[in-house]
């Protein structure tokens, strides 16, 4: 089974493709460019390398959400052009599972944290339990703080993960029992969409391509400051 992997829900650009469960090619980015600049190159190169026919793939594994919403409508769009193409279906990969995928079979707690500003996060909490990673806390987005005392209530190490570590940095630190991920695992990476796509197609959990719609969460900046200029017009009526 050949998963082709996109992940461009963050300031991280990656494409991957898994085969058998064997890694044949992950390429990584987070510097300074933009997804429309990085993916379609990066898919490019995974078939240079590789002599890949893109009709050969399986499936197409996506970073769902939440996250940016440029990068995802990016990442979708390309996920579906491509699916939509070659006739596959897309598995959609939620980018907190997909987070905390890349810290694999430990005892403790996991919470992927990416930024949502104005001290907000998007966050969930895993573990690994009889070698699944199980949601304890659904995908939502939340205060950083409310978030810091959610996990002191499970009393036990947590491993922190995604962009907002660095941003939280301090308040993460402040805990003797949270961890935060070092870089090899620390941001999102496209190999560890593939492999838990994988464990969803055994589940049968994969639509058609034109059907894939990423998860915000929340409504974009622009939609939300449109509503408060409406909001402030009707009072001022």
């Amino acid at each position: 089974m050949k998963i082709l992997a996109v992940e461009a829900s963050g300031s991280v650009a990656g494409v991957a493709l898994t085969e058998d469960n064997i890694l044949r090619a992950e390429f990584t980015l987070n510097y300074k460019m933009t997804h429309s600049q990085t993916i379609m190159p990066l898919i490019n190169e995974v078939k240079q390398y590789l002599n890949l026919d893109l009709k050969s793939i399986d499936y197409i594994a996506c970073s769902a959400g939440p996250g940016s919403f440029t990068g995802l409508r990016i990442g979708a769009a390309t996920a579906k052009g491509i699916a939509m193409g070659i006739k596959k279906p897309i598995v959609p990969v939620s980018t907190l599972a997909g987070l905390a995928y890349n810290v694999y079979m430990t005892d403790a707690l996991i919470c992927p944290v990416i930024d949502a500003r104005r001290d907000q996060v998007y966050t969930a909490f895993y573990e690994w339990k009889d070698g699944k990673l199980n949601t304890v806390v659904d995908d939502r987005i939340a205060m950083i703080d409310d978030v810091i005392k959610e996990a002191q209530e499970f009393n036990k190490t947590v491993i922190f993960v995604g962009d907002g570590i660095f941003v939280h940095a301090d308040k993460i630190n402040s805990v003797n029992t949270f961890v935060m991920a070092p870089a090899s695992c620390n941001m999102q990476r496209a190999s560890s969409v593939a492999a838990l796509a994988a464990e969803l197609v055994k589940e049968g959990r994969y639509i058609e391509g034109s059907s894939f719609v990423p998860v915000y969460l929340r409504k974009s900046q622009a939609e939300r400051e449109l509503e408060e200029k409406m909001l402030g017009a009707k009072a001022n009526d």
